[in-house]
């Protein structure tokens, strides 16, 4: 199949196939004289499973490793379920980073005035840098 048809048979872009061709995500595809990729179904799983697994929030290294463990089918389970738990706690940790910033944000919105006034605590906190609000609102 084309770059085209294994982005349509995948839901990934023609731009992030080559990208991940690339990276050595996805090996370099087979090319015709003419010097079109030419894709099989195995590079259109492969494609499917790059796509759920960046769908579920993996960072391309983390994927890199899913797709060793996926097709070595010598692999222990425990393995995989590492990459997966270590993920969620990363997933848990910028759950809070979010919240933190949806409470300052939240904060500095509720004591905006926003009427036709130029004074702005939004835009006020925003120049005076990073300061400890968002750490702060971790914790409290």
């Amino acid at each position: 199949m084309t770059i085209g048809e294994a982005a349509a048979a995948s839901g990934v872009s023609a731009k992030m196939i080559r990208y991940y061709e690339e990276i050595g995500l996805l090996p370099a595809a087979a090319r015709t004289a003419g010097g079109y990729r030419v894709y099989g179904e195995r590079d259109a799983h492969a494609l499917r499973f790059i796509r759920r697994a960046r769908d579920l929030g993996f960072p391309v290294e983390r994927i890199a490793e899913l797709l060793a463990l996926w097709r070595d089918r010598t692999r222990a389970s425990a393995d995989v379920r590492k990459v997966a738990t270590g993920h969620i706690a990363t997933l848990r940790a910028r759950i809070v980073e979010l919240q933190g910033m949806v409470r300052t944000l939240e904060h500095l919105a509720a004591h905006c005035h926003g009427d036709a006034r130029p004074d702005c605590p939004i835009l006020d906190d925003l120049a005076e840098g990073p300061r400890d609000t968002v750490r702060r609102d971790h914790h409290g």
